[in-house]
């Protein structure tokens, strides 16, 4: 699969670190790939009119799965997952794959390369300004009551008269959608189907993540 487009479903296991061969120590996140499953696989001269894999991850108890899911992995030829979801591809890569093909960490990646590791971020609930933006606080001196870790002023006054569209306030901080890229794979794990990335990506321990092939690698 020779798409830049192309990847994997896994589950962040944790961080770890590595040395290199000059003995410069890593830090790596470490990304268990096991059972990709091509669930289903869609072309543009098909009735869906675009070209991508539907993958499946992650073994799920057949007792805990709907009939209509039940179905498709039926018809799929392969037992009920957890995680289903689509990677769009070139129609190059979708020729080479076959419902019920199980992919391995090799068949999409090598070491050294650039990778975009997508996840959800960890939920940290509704947070001030000086956690959620990094804001440093008021001053501390003699008079200052009970204004420490407040954001300032919000207003503009009369024109235009309204607090401005994206003013850093407090909110949501985490539990969404985040992307890292242009990570380095350091080293894949054949054997056990791991991926070792160098830094942190988004998600919790045990969280799903899709790695691909980075987009704006650099030549």
């Amino acid at each position: 699969m020779a798409n830049e487009k192309a990847g994997l479903y896994g589950r962040k296991l944790g961080m770890t670190q590595i040395y290199s061969e000059d003995g410069a120590v890593q830090p790596c996140t470490i990304i268990e790939v096991t059972g990709n499953t091509v669930l289903r696989v869609k072309t543009a001269d098909s009735k869906d009119g675009y070209n991508a894999v539907q993958l499946g991850f992650d073994e799920k108890k057949a007792a805990r799965t709907n009939k209509p899911d039940a179905g498709n992995f039926e018809k799929s030829g392969v037992t009920p997952k957890k995680l289903v979801r689509e990677i769009r591809l070139g129609a190059d890569d979708i020729s080479t794959l076959t419902v019920g093909q199980v992919l391995s960490a090799s068949d999409i990646f090598t070491e050294g390369q650039l990778v975009d590791v997508t996840g959800t971020s960890k939920g940290r609930g509704f947070t001030g300004v000086m956690k959620r933006h990094n804001f440093k606080g008021f001053i501390r001196s003699h008079g200052t009551h009970e204004y420490f870790r407040h954001g300032g002023s919000i207003g503009t006054r009369l024109t235009p008269g309204h607090v401005i569209k994206g003013k850093k306030m407090p909110g949501q901080h985490g539990n969404a959608r985040s992307c890292v890229q242009n990570l380095v794979l350091v080293k894949i794990d054949n054997e056990r189907n791991l991926l070792y990335v160098r830094g942190g990506v988004p998600g919790p321990n045990g969280g799903y993540v899709m790695v691909r092939k980075a987009v704006k690698a650099k030549n």
